[in-house]
């Protein structure tokens, strides 16, 4: 709250916000995000406040600071005006007045993730099971198509591109070329995905400011989108998924059949606040594979090995109808 004002004044009632129509599509009309200060954190800076960041540390950082009155970086490294190339800076210092250099930084890593090469002697039932449902989404990649995985098992899909093709993986905090998950020596704090796992990158990846990524994202550039599913769990936050779900590209929720105890996870009405309403292309489960059709809803494609239409009825929550040929689960023949 600004000094010499009321409190009553600070107060910001929450109003129906106006809606229009854009290329047939709704939405909902907000007020850009100020802020008294924005605090930061950059690479490098010059003396004069232009500010540089370090792969996916750029996050969303360059609009943070463009929406505060005074942006406060703490950087790494201050260096004389001119040494930093204007090619280069990531923020021009008029957004920035105040820089801290502190004596000792230390990165730290919130998840990290290993590259490992399972071997199907080794796995569990549960991983098995993952293993599974993630093979068969793979299957949905092409060469050429631009791909976002949502952090967890889908994740897991980039372990399955076919030798030869070329899939982009894209991450929401600022990464196209994803690669895979590093070995020990590659690890890098600077270089984390969107569930603040450590990844590599690609040879001709590039990074870039959030506010970019979703800029990829809602004008639907991004071909597909390979999602978990909570229900019947609940996890905080749902990150950039409710932008992914919205942005009319084909949508693929990968997650296993049912929660712990049976619980059915695929229902009627969900339970959990909703991401997005009538966006799911495909769903893919270690049971079977549903397409969803606006008009008729799920529609059993596929079944895997040793499960019958019957026991897909029995962990099923809500009712769905068959196609008139339905595929062994991963496979393109009848």
């Amino acid at each position: 709250m600004r000094a010499g004002l009321q409190s009553s004044t600070t107060l910001r009632v929450a109003l129906p916000l106006p809606s229009r129509l854009f290329n047939g599509r709704q939405y909902i009309m907000e007020e850009a995000i100020t802020g008294d200060f924005a605090l930061v954190k950059a690479w490098k800076a010059d003396k004069i406040g232009n500010l540089m960041f370090r792969k996916t540390a750029r996050n969303f950082n360059l609009p943070m600071c463009k929406a505060g009155h005074i942006t406060i970086a703490e950087v790494e490294e201050i260096v004389e005006n001119g040494e930093l190339d204007p090619n280069d800076i990531h923020v021009p210092h008029i957004y920035v007045q105040r820089l801290i250099k502190g004596p000792k930084y230390e990165k730290r890593i919130e998840r990290k993730k290993l590259f490992k090469r399972e071997e199907p002697h080794e796995m569990s039932e549960g991983e098995a099971m993952r293993t599974r449902i993630i093979k068969r989404a793979a299957m949905e990649f092409h060469d050429g198509i631009y791909a976002n995985l949502g952090i967890g098992m889908p994740m897991l899909a980039s372990n399955h591109i076919p030798p030869g093709m070329t899939v982009h993986l894209q991450s929401e905090n600022g990464i196209l070329g994803l690669g895979p998950f590093p070995t020990a020596d590659e690890v890098d704090p600077d270089l984390i995905n969107a569930g603040k796992e450590t990844v590599t990158n690609l040879k001709g990846s590039s990074f870039f400011s959030s506010d970019e990524s979703f800029a990829m994202i809602r004008g639907g550039h991004v071909d597909i989108t390979i999602l978990g599913a909570m229900q019947g769990r609940m996890v905080k936050g749902m990150g950039g998924a409710m932008d992914l779900v919205s942005s009319g590209n084909k949508v693929i929720v990968t997650m296993e059949h049912t929660a712990k105890g049976g619980k059915h996870k695929i229902l009627d009405n969900c339970d959990l606040p909703l991401t997005g309403q009538k966006c799911v292309s495909t769903i893919i489960t270690e049971k079977c594979v549903f397409e969803v059709d606006p008009e008729q809803g799920l529609i059993l494609t596929e079944i895997a090995d040793g499960v019958s239409v019957q026991d897909i009825v029995e962990n099923t929550g809500c009712e769905f109808k068959t196609a008139d040929n339905v595929k062994h689960m991963g496979q393109t023949d009848v």
